[in-house]
């Protein structure tokens, strides 16, 4: 118990209960998880870093040579983009979550947990949790540069929150995809490259930050039927920012035409699969 108690807030043994305790349990863990953060500040710094390196660059490095609707204007493509950048930057901190679940598994911290008489799923819960949070923080900072640079939004201030909820329902449900690599690889190492390896076509082969309209035929269909070109397009929609120009979609497909719906119809599936599935191999390592 003193272990844990280092990390953060001890949970002290007590008998299992219903859908009350698992919360309470996962609260504690989402806790004892944001005060690690809080000692390990550069955590933080360093997860703010990439994105902001990707909003310089992208914005004044391709900005003036990306034809957008027909124009090469970079205010354009500063508006088309932004959506882009932070569905990649809620989406990149699955790695994150998956180094420090693993990262507890090699320390044997998630062993010590699984002694307790707690919710199974409440160690993982609470893991997202805190990173969602996180995520939070990052993409208000990230907000905050994307306004500097010249990102301007055209919506209600309703709208807009319900853009950035978008995205971080998207990357809530990505943090469970990092948890159950988490739980299956032996090292932190292997979890960040796990994590990692299988985005880079996700967010490249998406509207995130081209129209498809350029892409081959083939290549079209997977982007927009792509879970991350949903979002994008669905946070375009509520920030304001689609493009005269752009179709909505090209080859017709349907989460193109509803990208707000699908996108939450694809959050909300890749929860339920991932949470299932990580917390059935969290079931299955104590065994």
């Amino acid at each position: 118990m003193s272990a844990i108690a280092k990390d953060g807030p001890s949970l002290v043994p007590r008998p299992a209960g219903g859908v009350t305790q698992s919360v309470k349990d996962s609260l504690v863990v989402a806790k004892r998880n944001l005060i690690r953060m809080t000692r390990i500040p550069e955590m933080v710094i360093f997860g703010l870093i990439q994105p902001i390196m990707f909003v310089v660059l992208f914005t004044y490095v391709f900005g003036g040579s990306i034809s957008i609707g027909g124009s090469t204007d970079p205010q354009l493509y500063k508006e088309f983009l932004m959506a882009g950048i932070f569905a990649q930057t809620v989406t990149f901190a699955t790695a994150g979550a998956g180094a420090g679940i693993a990262d507890d598994m090699h320390k044997g911290l998630i062993d010590r947990f699984r002694s307790l008489p707690m919710a199974r799923g409440a160690v993982l819960t609470g893991r997202t949790l805190a990173d969602l949070v996180q995520t939070t923080l990052t993409l208000v900072v990230l907000a905050g540069v994307a306004l500097l640079v010249g990102w301007r939004t055209h919506e209600n201030i309703g709208k807009v929150i319900c853009g950035f909820l978008l995205l971080l329902l998207l990357g809530y449900a990505f943090s469970w995809i990092g948890a159950l690599i988490g739980l299956s690889v032996r090292t932190p190492e292997a979890a960040t490259s796990g994590g990692l390896i299988w985005l880079f076509p996700l967010t490249f082969i998406s509207n995130a930050f081209v129209p498809v309209t350029g892409m081959p035929t083939f290549l079209q269909h997977v982007a927009e039927w792509n879970p991350f070109s949903a979002t994008v397009a669905g946070a375009r929609e509520l920030f304001g920012n689609t493009m005269p120009g752009v179709p909505k979609s090209v080859t017709g497909a349907w989460p193109m035409e509803h990208p707000i719906l699908a996108s939450v119809i694809w959050s909300v599936l890749i929860i339920v699969v991932f949470r299932t599935l990580a917390v059935r191999k969290y079931r299955s390592a104590a065994v």
